[in-house]
């Protein structure tokens, strides 16, 4: 596992609470907040993930 990956999953998870804790409290910003910090950990993870295929490859 590499650092993107890591980091990437880290930033999905505190999206995913963010989220959730906007859902629980009616907080509709906080709720897109979380939504888009869980997709842009998704991505960088994506990033990390094809880093670690580029590398297996080689």
């Amino acid at each position: 596992m590499n650092k993107e990956q890591v980091k990437g999953r880290y930033e999905e998870a505190k999206g995913s609470v963010k989220e959730a804790t906007g859902k629980v409290v009616g907080n509709e910003r906080l709720e897109q907040k979380g939504k888009f910090q869980k997709n842009a950990g998704k991505v960088q993870a994506g990033v990390g993930d094809l880093k670690e295929e580029v590398k297996k490859e080689s």
